[in-house]
């Protein structure tokens, strides 16, 4: 097998020709397919016009049925004659539940889904197969049982499948984490004549670890997984991955530093990094980059007048808004680090007198009530505040037009004089209502229990409670952002293109998407070392800094040196004039092509190119 070691970029790779996608099929599994839970599901619908593009028909997908997703997602097929059709059919017939038809997303690729809850007859015949043949004994969990009632017949499928193909093709299956590796030692029992190449995007152990070991790289050598899948309660699930792991023709994981975490948690070493893509649809002419910023930098402004103004005001011509965003967990993706970091950068611009704000957005999926009555009920009011003084300046443009025509002379009315006196009283009468005497608040929600809530706690004994006088706001909104959101208004690609810089210092991030989502739309961020992306930046981008992405140091560095360092670089990038933020835009959007499928992908050809030359 070929080394772990990700080929430097550039270096020339052994890769798929136009024949070997002709005599291929690929076959790629995975629990996100039609299926949005998680982040592999960015992962594989963003890979798949590409993928598409190459192996054309011979490329399949196989994900689950839930009827909620697929309801939008999904579109069933109306030819079951060709040969995938034929075991669908047979399947059906055999007392499964499985649909054929068309993934509606941008590439249009085949998918089989397994409805994984139509066989819940069959689970205890599932569980008992996989324990006398594999030796691994799967407990009563609702998650478990419907990984296992699809991963029967994922197996099913490609043992029939296999056999219609037979001296026509030959059959690249790839899984994609321990939710869908299930059928690969089914498959290598019944040795059929296939090659299987499995990912893990992350280990569901380090996962946990990381979450409660602050030391968890430099304890990776010595943990038991064993006893630490037990404390876990999670011993079914990683045992499942290091089959599937140890079952695969090849192993394969998406960054040097996972690739670490798979050699002592999961006792092989992976032979191929395939790093994570997105699709970059570069902008024609730069213009329209900084366009897309000032237009959805102003829905952001709105909510920031919404939200602050009622108390105080501060230049928005003269701030910035910088952001995170992630699954929250407190360490592993860094919050800890970035509002240390805040607390720092906000004394800093106080002690410098920096004639500048800044309003950090902290997006995270939190349990909450609902949202704030007074956030929610400032919002509308300054939307009608808003529409009063359209309605204002409609009326005054028609009267000061009609009397000017009207006058001979040139000189300008006084134009209090012109104003509608309804809608002049209803104005005043709007904002001495919306002014109140109190602090803006920290979080857009009521919070489940917020004196659990480890984001809070640090905001309270910092003191980072926006007052006056601080030149570091924030806003904590544990929800996500999207046009239905009735504070924000926008999806959450265009908040990220309206904010100013991204802040995501992972301890624990086997990739990352967040700051590569940032490069895609010109956005600068930082990240870290420890995240897989941030270490791929940091190994093949020359530069990386002044292209826009900062690559912090966190490994054999302290937390104070770390947070001071970070807070250093967010004080160089508030400094910055507003032609030098434009500049490094442009560059970062400019630099983010290389992280585009187009680029990516030929690490995924190269690993299939030695799968069928093995």
């Amino acid at each position: 097998m070929v080394s772990s070691t990700p080929p430097e970029e550039g270096q020339d790779l052994e890769i798929m020709t136009t024949n070997d996608y002709v005599n291929n099929q690929l076959i790629e599994i995975a629990w996100e397919v039609c299926n949005q839970v998680g982040g592999i599901y960015t992962v594989i619908q963003s890979k798949v016009p590409s993928t598409v593009q190459k192996w054309g028909n011979n490329y399949l997908l196989l994900g689950p049925y839930f009827s909620n997703q697929a309801s939008t997602m999904f579109e069933l097929a109306t030819d079951y004659s060709d040969p995938i059709g034929q075991v669908v059919k047979k399947m059906n017939e055999s007392g499964y539940s499985v649909y054929y038809g068309t993934w509606l997303i941008a590439g249009h690729p085949k998918v089989v889904l397994f409805d994984p809850n139509a066989v819940m007859n069959r689970i205890g015949e599932f569980k008992y197969s996989f324990w006398e043949h594999h030796n691994i004994s799967l407990p009563n969990d609702n998650l478990l049982d419907q990984v296992v009632a699809f991963g029967a017949q994922v197996t099913e499928f490609i043992r029939l499948y296999s056999k219609k193909l037979k001296d026509k093709k030959n059959i690249i299956t790839h899984f994609h984490e321990w939710m869908a590796g299930t059928p690969i030692p089914e498959l290598r029992k019944h040795k059929l004549d296939l090659k299987i190449i499995f990912t893990t995007h992350a280990t569901l152990l380090g996962r946990y670890l990381a979450m409660n070991d602050p030391e968890f790289y430099d304890h990776l050598e010595q943990y038991d997984w064993e006893k630490e899948a037990t404390h876990f309660n999670i011993y079914a699930s990683v045992a499942i991955e290091r089959a599937a792991a140890h079952g695969a023709h090849m192993f394969s994981t998406v960054s040097e530093i996972t690739a670490k975490e798979c050699r002592y948690l999961l006792g092989r070493s992976p032979e191929m990094i395939l790093p994570n893509g997105l699709s970059i649809a570069r902008f024609e002419a730069l213009h329209e980059l900084q366009i897309l910023h000032k237009e959805f930098k102003k829905n952001i402004s709105q909510f920031v007048t919404g939200h602050f103004f009622q108390n105080y005001s501060f230049d928005l011509n003269k701030t910035l808004y910088f952001f995170t965003s992630g699954r929250y967990e407190y360490h592993n993706k860094g919050y800890d680090l970035t509002l240390e970091a805040l607390a720092r950068l906000n004394w800093k611009m106080k002690q410098h007198n920096v004639d500048a704000t800044v309003v950090m957005f902290i997006v995270t999926k939190s349990p909450f009530k609902s949202i704030n009555s007074n956030v929610l009920e400032s919002r509308a009011m300054l939307d009608e505040i808003g529409r009063t003084c359209e309605e204002l300046n409609e009326s005054l443009s028609e009267k000061l037009f009609t009397y000017m025509v009207n006058n001979m002379s040139s000189r300008l009315p006084n134009l209090n004089t012109l104003l509608d006196d309804y809608n002049a009283i209803k104005l005043r009468k709007n904002i001495r209502v919306w002014r109140k005497n109190i602090m803006p608040p920290i979080v857009t929600h009521d919070l489940e229990d917020e004196e659990k809530d480890s984001i809070m706690n640090f905001l309270k004994t910092a003191g980072l409670l926006n007052y006056k006088e601080d030149k570091v706001k924030v806003v904590y909104h544990p929800d996500f952002v999207s046009s239905s959101n009735p504070l924000f208004r926008m999806e959450y690609y265009q908040f990220v293109r309206g904010c100013h810089l991204g802040l995501f210092p992972s301890y624990y991030e086997p990739w990352g998407y967040t700051p590569l989502e940032c490069a895609a739309s010109g956005i600068p961020s930082i990240t870290s070392d420890l995240s897989g992306f941030g270490d791929y930046v940091k190994n093949n981008i020359k530069d990386s800094e002044k292209n826009g992405i900062t690559v912090l140091k966190r490994s054999e560095k302290s937390y104070d040196e770390i947070a001071e360092t970070m807070a250093n670089k967010m004080f160089e990038f508030v400094k910055m004039n507003r032609r030098e933020r434009i500049n490094l835009r442009n560059r970062t959007e400019h630099a983010s092509v290389r992280f585009g499928w187009r680029n990516l992908g030929k690490y995924y050809d190269h690993a299939y190119k030695n799968l069928i030359i093995e």
